[in-house]
């Protein structure tokens, strides 16, 4: 039911962010994951309907399609996670199911004033779509930022390849996400995380790696890379049995996200280098649940290492 952050290990030089956070409040800084209700342009017909191609939002959020209250999932999370860990410093109030700027801005300032109303609570990470933060919302967003030091916009870019955007049913291209991350950032304290899934169908390397140049040419703080994973009730699961995609294996996918960190600014946070589905809703690959994120992360960082020992034996060459 819960999802607590990944606990990233060494992986060499690179900034984590659980790091990140202890480092700046001097101890575990936890997300609370929070349906507040939210749809998506893209599911409720204003720019398309049936949604992302891969997007099933109950699999990635454990509290998606909740009846549950803002007010009650976060004080049964505070309660859980405090009895859970030790020396925890706050909470991050994390709005993660769908897309959670897509409503009137006076509706959105009393689901956020909600979650901002408690103590404990250090700020939000607002999870959205680069084609839904019009001004005004963004304005909203920056209030918070005077009394909560971590407020931070998760903007779901995925690639940079608009033809493999179109074939997944995004619905916005690259040109909204640059857009939007360039206003976002004129607004004072927003921090701005990226997300990209590697293994899409239709791209390659190369396409990653355009991603990850992109994003690093732009002014954001963070980034998540997801591997791409097929879970029930999704489009892409009818296309993975008809065997028009495959997945990664394990190697292949942290062979490419060791090569892509080589790319990011080393003042990038890395939020997350993996994802996972429960496995009642995974279909593929089996190396994308929970019980298996420290492989993952292992593997990743093994890469990094080897990639590492071979330069330094080709410069003593």
């Amino acid at each position: 039911m819960y999802k607590t952050e990944i606990e990233v290990i060494s992986l060499g030089k690179y900034i984590k962010f659980n790091q990140y956070l202890k480092e700046k409040y001097g101890g575990r800084i936890q997300k609370i994951s929070i349906d507040a209700g939210f749809t998506c342009p893209n599911r409720d017909g204003n720019k398309g309907s049936g949604g992302c191609t891969f997007c099933n939002n109950t699999s990635f959020s454990p509290y998606a399609m909740s009846k549950q209250t803002v007010e009650e999932q976060i004080e049964k999370s505070i309660d859980f996670y405090k009895k859970r860990f030790k020396n925890l410093k706050g909470f991050i109030a994390y709005f993660q199911a769908f897309s959670n700027t897509y409503a009137p801005v006076n509706k959105l300032k009393e689901i956020y004033d909600k979650a901002m109303e408690y103590d404990e609570i250090i700020g939000m990470s607002i999870g959205t779509r680069p084609d839904v933060v019009p001004d005004e919302v963004l304005d909203l967003i920056a209030t918070y930022t005077a009394f909560k030091p971590e407020i931070w916009i998760e903007y779901g870019l995925q690639t940079a390849n608009i033809k493999t955007l179109r074939n997944i049913n995004r619905g916005h291209g690259v040109s909204e996400f640059v857009d939007a991350v360039l206003r976002t950032k004129k607004k004072a304290g927003i921090k701005v995380c990226a997300h990209m899934i590697v293994g899409l169908p239709g791209d390659e390397f190369e396409d990653y790696v355009e991603t990850v140049k992109l994003i690093s040419a732009l002014p954001i703080d963070g980034i998540k890379i997801h591997p791409l994973h097929i879970v029930k009730h999704t489009i892409m699961e009818k296309q993975f049995y008809r065997g028009e995609i495959k997945t990664l294996t394990l190697e292949e996918y942290a062979n490419i996200v060791a090569q892509l960190l080589e790319i990011l600014p080393e003042n990038m946070v890395i939020h997350r280098l993996t994802g996972e589905a429960s496995e009642d809703e995974l279909i593929a690959p089996d190396w994308c649940t929970s019980k298996r994120k420290m492989e993952v992360l292992n593997a990743i960082d093994e890469s990094i290492k080897r990639r590492e020992a071979n330069k330094k034996l080709i410069l003593k060459q």
